[in-house]
């Protein structure tokens, strides 16, 4: 993991996973994230939504989620 500061949301990710598991906490938490994201908001390519507003709040949730493992997963 980076030594950089993670965001609130990355950290506090984090730390409810080294509460279960102690390490390698960031690569679980983010694999977490993004089974998640593909649960809550699957990608567009993987499943058409017909609502332009649900599409687009959709994939905003989505890309939050994804940023969030990028961000645990960084080096």
């Amino acid at each position: 993991m980076t030594n950089q500061p993670l965001s609130p949301a990355a950290q506090a990710v984090y730390n409810a996973v080294l509460e279960i598991c102690p390490a390698p906490a960031d690569e679980i938490a983010a694999a977490a994230l993004r089974v998640a994201a593909n649960q809550v908001a699957p990608s567009d390519a993987d499943e058409p939504r017909n609502s332009i507003p649900m599409a687009i709040e959709c994939q905003r949730i989505r890309a939050e989620l994804l940023a969030i493992a990028a961000e645990l997963e960084a080096e």
